[in-house]
């Protein structure tokens, strides 16, 4: 799939991370403490909220290319879930603090599934609770398939389709108006040209919302900052999906599993998740009336609940 295509489609959801500096936190929420996990001469950023012993809860964020900021850029939902457990997010190769991939350094989905195996590694757990957003949620999908031994809960969140090529976005469908618009800007963005980047990520950000208040706190926001995104990650990691299909290895799951998407999610079409779904037996399956593609930031309260009720008390 073209850059362009991936840039607007595959996670966008991503965008988020260039629009403010730090969570809404409560009072008594502690600063997110930091750490590092080594995968060869790659070095993993993480952090983690809560100081909870017991199974921590590690996100996988969305992508390909960009950081785990968008997830704390808004909101309180993972830190209301960090006073039971804690909750670990780390950058991606490629991305924030982590190493920065040069050109010909391996960038696909084997060193993303090692990646995150490494960070459960130096949490030191034998077992964790997993749960990947949109690209995240196909990346969790492959870590689960290839170590199993090491989930105890998987939730998978308005993910891409275990097959990347079969992946629904509903884009054109229900924006033919702004699409029209972001193709005008297709060769200068293919071209790499910055500005037509910055353009069409927001575009792209009009489309990803149910709440139209919502929406409109982001678009005012990102007006004044500035997209960091790893576009050679992006087209790495997403060129090397296209040769995997996940599908076969999902009825093998045995893990309790959460399958989550937004009932407006035009990113990445409900069926797709429903589909994840009816493919892992004993799974159960959430959806979020009032969200897009972001039910964390759009339902706090709900996605909180919902997920407190599946994931239970921490095991110690």
């Amino acid at each position: 799939m073209p850059i362009r295509e991936t840039v607007r489609a595959a996670t966008l959801c991503t965008l988020l991370a260039v629009l403010f500096h730090g969570p809404a936190r409560g009072a008594t929420d502690p600063p997110p403490t930091k750490g590092t996990a080594k995968n060869g001469d790659v070095t993993l950023a993480y952090e983690i909220r809560g100081t909870a012993s017991g199974t921590p809860l590690v996100i996988a964020n969305g992508g390909p290319g960009f950081d785990h900021a968008y997830l704390t850029v808004v909101g309180d939902a993972w830190d209301r879930l960090a006073r039971s457990r804690r909750v670990v997010m780390y950058d991606q190769r490629g991305t924030g603090a982590s190493s920065k991939v040069k050109p010909g350094d391996p960038c696909g989905l084997q060193e993303q599934i090692d990646d995150l195996e490494a960070v459960r590694a130096a949490l030191g757990v034998d077992k964790m609770d997993l749960l990947g957003h949109s690209w995240g949620g196909y990346l969790v999908m492959a870590y689960a398939a290839r170590h199993p031994e090491h989930i105890a809960h998987l939730m998978i969140m308005d993910s891409a389709a275990p097959k990347i090529q079969d992946t629904a976005f509903l884009f054109k469908n229900m924006y033919p108006e702004t699409i029209a618009k972001e193709d005008t800007l297709a060769f200068a963005v293919e071209l790499g040209d910055p500005k037509a980047i910055e353009e069409d990520i927001a575009l792209y950000m009009t489309m990803i919302f149910h709440s139209p208040a919502r929406r409109d706190i982001y678009l005012n926001a990102v007006k004044v900052h500035k997209l960091d995104y790893q576009p050679a990650v992006n087209k790495a990691v997403w060129n090397d999906l296209q040769r995997f299909d996940l599908n076969p290895t999902l009825p093998g799951f045995s893990f309790p599993t959460l399958v989550i998407t937004g009932r407006y999610d035009f990113n990445v079409a409900p069926s797709v998740a429903y589909a994840i779904h009816r493919a892992i037996p004993g799974s159960e399956f959430a959806v979020f009336e009032d969200s897009g593609h972001l039910p964390f930031y759009e339902e706090p309260e709900a996605f909180v609940t919902s997920l407190e009720k599946f994931l239970g008390a921490p095991a110690p």
